[in-house]
């Protein structure tokens, strides 16, 4: 049994998490009682930063299950925290998934915490370190979709079910892509223990272009329609129609205007 010794300091919740935990507070209080003078504001709001609250718990599960493994100097990093300003490359980790969002409503895998390899030891554990950031958005998807799989909608405002389907959406997309077994993604880092060295040596040199290759793939629209229709068949079997799906992105794009088709009752 590894022994975790770290500060207690290096585990107090940052100021910058709790800010951004308020705006998800307050900004999905907004969405569901209609305060906002612009919803489309609000709906933004609350899901920018909720997906932003995914994106820490994410790194944060990575580094907690790399800490119960033997890495004990993620404390001193910072990545216990929940601070996304901490992690290795901000941009990378927030930044661009934002970007991701706004343009093309997909969850990009995010992140990075710098994890010492070198201070684990079995193969399961290493696994475990890389499947615990997807697992977590398993998690989170579980959550935004429970109003819709338990039929607890009767209630609920449209605008904060759009909201829901929507973030489920990235929820969703960002687990399967950081599944993949691809090279850079969590999905390989699942596999790589497992795999002979000769093998982890032939690979290694597409590791840092996995995510490029994946999301030029995902230009092609053969590869794009599959991969959505896997996603939309999962959120189906979650409860979660096409038509709150795709409304709930035209809502959090609320500077195109009314979509017509997304006022209709689904």
């Amino acid at each position: 049994m590894t022994t975790v010794t770290t500060r207690h300091s290096d585990r107090r919740m940052s100021p910058v998490f709790v800010g951004i935990l308020a705006v998800t507070a307050v900004t999905g209080w907004a969405t569901w009682t209609g305060f906002a003078e612009q919803p489309g504001v609000a709906v933004f709001l609350f899901v920018t930063a909720a997906w932003i609250v995914s994106l820490c718990l994410h790194e944060y599960a990575h580094a907690r299950t790399a800490l119960h493994s033997g890495d004990i100097t993620v404390g001193a990093k910072g990545y216990l925290t929940l601070n996304p300003l901490k992690y290795t490359h901000a941009l990378l980790s927030i930044v661009l998934p934002v970007i991701f969002v706004i343009m093309g409503g997909i969850g990009l895998p995010g992140g990075a915490v710098f994890i010492e390899r070198s201070r684990i030891r079995g193969r399961w554990r290493h696994s475990l370190i890389s499947a615990a950031g997807p697992l977590t958005n398993v998690l989170f998807a579980a959550v935004c979709t429970a109003p819709f799989w338990l039929h607890a909608l009767d209630g609920v405002p449209r605008d904060f079910r759009l909201a829901l389907a929507f973030l489920a959406l990235l929820q969703v997309t960002a687990a399967i892509l950081n599944f993949l077994p691809v090279p850079g993604l969590d999905g390989y880092g699942v596999i790589e223990p497992w795999l002979s060295y000769k093998v982890k040596r032939q690979v290694e040199p597409f590791a840092p272009f996995g995510l490029l290759i994946v999301f030029a793939l995902l230009w092609v629209p053969s590869i794009n329609s599959v991969f959505f229709d896997v996603i939309h068949a999962i959120l189906r079997g979650l409860g979660i129609s096409e038509f709150d799906s795709y409304c709930g992105q035209e809502a959090y794009r609320f500077w195109q205007g009314t979509n017509e088709f997304c006022t209709l009752s689904p």
